[in-house]
């Protein structure tokens, strides 16, 4: 299992989502730029311990967002485009965030939540399963190799190479488990605190067959 450490972070992980939000084609925020608050998430462990793997939520003026990020002792060989910047952590040194749709140990240990293999952790506790994370899969073999994500106004969508697609929304909208469409064959659902207080559910991730 992955170790939280209780340190510190310069810059902060918000402090680089407001210079990177604003580039996103799914960001709906106005002029002034974001102003953002940490509102939940899960973590996912790297089987080889050397990337850190979260599911942040956001809070802003304009939405709630959710936002993958890796977290690299070494930058990631052919993902320029995918990093978000750069920091400085108190125990580990230097660590090189990244769009965690791009990194493929993110998107490997998913599709591990997805079919069952893996448990979500808690975001900010060493060794302990969030137990508000939800997930399925009906589908009638494993998932195929996840390749390429392409972003649109409200999510980011990773293909299969059978064919199958993972829909990973970007900008949430409370609902409940009931709101996964009846032709998805998996789905991820988590939790958040909104901007007032209230504690909210929806689906994360959804899983669509060959169409």
């Amino acid at each position: 299992m992955a170790i939280v450490h209780n340190t510190t972070l310069t810059p902060s992980k918000l402090e680089l989502l407001t210079s990177w939000l604003p580039t996103r084609p799914w960001y709906s925020g106005g002029a002034g730029g974001p102003r953002l608050a940490k509102a939940g998430g899960f973590r996912l462990d790297d089987p080889a311990g050397a990337v850190g793997i979260e599911f942040m939520v956001v809070t802003d003026t304009s939405a709630d967002y959710l936002v993958p990020l890796t977290y690299r002792g070494a930058p990631l060989a052919g993902a320029e485009s995918a990093l978000i910047g750069t920091m400085e952590h108190g125990v580990l040194g230097p660590r090189w965030a990244y769009d965690g749709c791009q990194d493929p140990v993110a998107v490997a240990q998913l599709v591990a939540l997805i079919e069952g293999r893996v448990q979500a952790q808690a975001q900010s506790l060493s060794d302990t399963p969030d137990r508000n994370v939800t997930r399925s899969y009906t589908g009638a073999g494993p998932l195929a190799e996840v390749t390429g994500a392409v972003d649109d106004s409200e999510a980011t969508v990773l293909g299969t190479a059978q064919g199958s697609s993972l829909r990973l929304h970007r900008v949430l909208r409370p609902t409940d488990d009931d709101a996964i469409p009846p032709d998805a064959i998996g789905h991820v659902s988590g939790t958040w605190r909104q901007a007032d207080g209230t504690l909210a559910r929806a689906v994360f991730v959804i899983v669509r067959p060959r169409s």
